[in-house]
């Protein structure tokens, strides 16, 4: 084997630690990779965890004992936290995503890894203390949002559907009221997808009125779930009573004013 400099041996450690969120990495699994010794690589990790905590990355926790080792937890700082969502509060905020009927254009933004990358670690800084199992959204378009928590977490992704598929087998249906439309729609959840007893952190786009997020609730309760925490990407200012009491929203949405060409959307801080 190559002898590999101490520099290069960071920046991969680096490299692969940041990859796998949460995954936790034995010292003899680099041991073998990189033929250092087990003290030397516990070195590199000092390095490395000063480095992401001086910069606000995150940090790099070590698990001892027979089954130890270490894993890259995503915990950007308050000021880094604060400075993505007030960048993206001024992005939405352009007149040019007012849509008729008074909406707000934010599929670009969706979609946009990177965006939702700092926003699902942001969500896991958030709801780091609820120590969830698996993390929730409904399709479609909070699945970027729900993926990016779900890898910052280091956890299972579960998608709820509007409506059962026959390839994922017996399912659990739930009728449920929009909150703002107030349309009775249907959401199915896979039987197997969630264990009883799971706890269940549920992650979505937007939230008018609640009534999706109160759905995912009341279907993960039906298979014995329970949903200890709810993040949502955005909220609106009105109705100010939810459906769901308890939730967390990155972004508040004051107004949009269709005829004044004005939207006034802030970041919760």
């Amino acid at each position: 084997m190559t002898k590999v400099r101490r520099v290069e041996r960071v920046v991969a450690l680096s490299k692969m630690l940041m990859d796998m969120p949460g995954y936790l990495f034995s010292l003899g699994h680099f041991s073998s990779l990189f033929g250092a010794a087990k003290s030397t690589l516990s070195e590199d990790m000092v390095t490395i965890k000063q480095s992401m905590q001086e910069f606000g990355l995150g940090t790099v926790e070590t698990v001892s004992g027979a089954s130890g080792g270490v894993r890259y937890v995503p915990c950007p700082s308050e000021e880094r936290m604060n400075t993505m969502l007030t960048q993206l509060a001024k992005q939405l905020s352009d007149p040019e995503r007012i849509i008729p009927g008074g909406f707000l254009y934010m599929s670009d933004i969706l979609f946009m890894p990177d965006l939702m990358m700092q926003a699902g670690e942001i969500f896991r800084a958030r709801f780091s203390h609820l120590a969830p199992d698996f993390i929730m959204t409904v399709e479609t378009k909070g699945i970027p949002l729900a993926f990016a928590t779900a890898r910052a977490f280091g956890l299972p992704l579960v998608i709820v559907r509007q409506g059962s598929k026959v390839t994922e087998g017996p399912s659990v249906s739930i009728n449920y009221v929009t909150g703002s439309t107030k349309r009775i729609q249907t959401m199915s959840l896979p039987r197997r997808a969630l264990a009883a007893g799971s706890k269940v952190l549920v992650i979505d786009d937007f939230m008018k009125a609640g009534g999706t997020a109160l759905g995912m609730i009341d279907l993960a309760n039906e298979v014995g779930a329970q949903v200890v925490g709810t993040g949502v990407l955005i909220a609106t200012n009105e109705p100010e009573k939810k459906l769901v009491e308890d939730y967390l929203a990155l972004l508040m949405l004051h107004d949009v004013g269709q005829h004044t060409k004005t939207i006034d959307i802030r970041p919760v801080l």
